[in-house]
């Protein structure tokens, strides 16, 4: 079982604190990386950052992270832990094709408060959460943006429908949408989704999901920008049997919800908004699973080579130019040791492995350059650092 499970956020208590604990964890749980390597080798994209590291300016671990689709710039938020239990914190971005950081957009120095990145959302808009905190506690919530993230400055602010105890858990964009969806959980622990011009700072109405996505089952969430729908998955009401699925219109809120197919947690999902296809992964059977949206069916196939739930796949990205979903593994399944990225066209046929990696245990942000074909993703046993990759 994923540490996510463990370590899901309590309304309230500051994500800087909760870090500090999982820290602790991925130094136990994580795999040893080795110089990244392809499985079933593909002709190499000829303008993209090959085993380049991005590592934080104050040498902090990584609170969110994202890379610009359409641009040369990413982003990130760190956290340097102190003598005296509090954080030298800031903002930052990055060169994506030589890992420098290019500037530190926000900093605060021996301070209990955090700064959590968001990703890149809209059309080329970073997006940045800071906490607040007094005590382990959260008192406050601001969110501001960079619009265009390669200005390297904070450009305004971002005010959502929300409360201090409603916390944004799930983030879902489509490359060149202007529609972002965002999942949530309240104090109550009941989960919420809404939609955001972010750059324009306008909303969608709030919804709230029943009782079968409720943060105990751990929802993951993807937007289908073509449907203007945000498509949800959790645990089903077994924890050994299939999880649920659904389907809600940003707009109205209209709800379509259907059994899907694999076993146990969801730990990650991915829509292809063109063709209507959702990819998921889930826990228990370390299975892969594919969905027409349109007639709410699906299909799942096995991860390569794996045997086992320790070897189960985690956070699903989509490549929307080559039409391919990647699969984060954090154990992997085709290599010796370390960690894969494991590629899937839309019918379920595998492509190729990405080996070389050291993702943590949970799943975490794989960030694309579809056109280059590259991306980026966090590094064990530190989280100070990105690694990029090639596909």
């Amino acid at each position: 079982m994923k540490l996510t499970r463990f370590l899901s956020r309590p309304p309230g208590v500051s994500l800087l604190h909760l870090a500090n604990i999982a820290l602790g964890l991925f130094l136990v749980v994580s795999h040893p990386g080795v110089a990244a390597a392809r499985g079933n080798e593909q002709s190499e994209p000829t303008d993209a950052p090959d085993d380049v590291f991005v590592h934080t300016a104050l040498g902090g671990f990584i609170l969110g992270y994202d890379i610009d689709p359409n641009g040369n710039e990413g982003i990130l938020a760190e956290a340097l832990t102190l003598s005296d239990g509090r954080h030298d914190v800031a903002v930052e971005t990055f060169n994506q094709k030589t890992g420098e950081i290019i500037n530190i957009i926000a900093q605060e120095s021996d301070s209990k408060n955090d700064y959590v990145a968001l990703g890149v959302v809209g059309r080329s808009v970073g997006l940045v959460e800071h906490e607040i905190v007094r005590g382990v506690f959260v008192s406050q919530r601001r969110y501001s943006i960079l619009n265009p993230l390669d200005g390297n400055r904070i450009t305004g602010k971002w005010t959502p429908p929300l409360t201090t105890s409603d916390i944004i858990t799930g983030v879902g964009k489509n490359s060149g949408a202007v529609t972002t969806a965002f999942l949530g959980f309240g104090s109550s622990g009941g989960s919420f989704l809404f939609s955001s011009n972010v750059g324009a700072n306008t909303f969608g109405p709030l919804f709230n999901l029943d009782s079968n996505f409720d943060s105990f089952n751990s929802p993951v969430m993807a937007l289908d920008s073509k449907t203007q729908q945000a498509v949800v998955a959790a645990l089903g009401p077994n924890a050994f049997g299939p999880p649920t699925l659904a389907k809600v219109d940003l707009g109205t809120g209209s709800t379509s919800e259907f059994t899907g197919v694999g076993i146990g947690y969801v730990n990650g999902i991915a829509v292809d908004p063109v063709n209507g296809i959702a990819c998921t992964t889930t826990e228990i059977d370390f299975s892969v699973e594919f969905y027409d949206l349109a007639t709410e069916t699906g299909f799942a196939v096995p991860l390569p080579g794996a045997v086992s739930q320790a070897q189960s796949g985690a956070a699903v990205a989509f490549d929307p130019i080559h039409q391919l979903f990647l699969v984060g593994q954090p154990l992997s399944s085709t290599a010796a040791s370390g960690s894969s990225i494991q590629v899937f066209d839309e019918q379920g046929n595998f492509i190729e492995s990405v080996n070389g990696l050291s993702l943590p245990a949970s799943p975490v942000t794989i960030a694309l350059h579809p056109k280059l074909r590259f991306g980026y993703v966090l590094v064990t046993p530190d989280l100070n650092s990105l690694q990029s990759f090639t596909y």
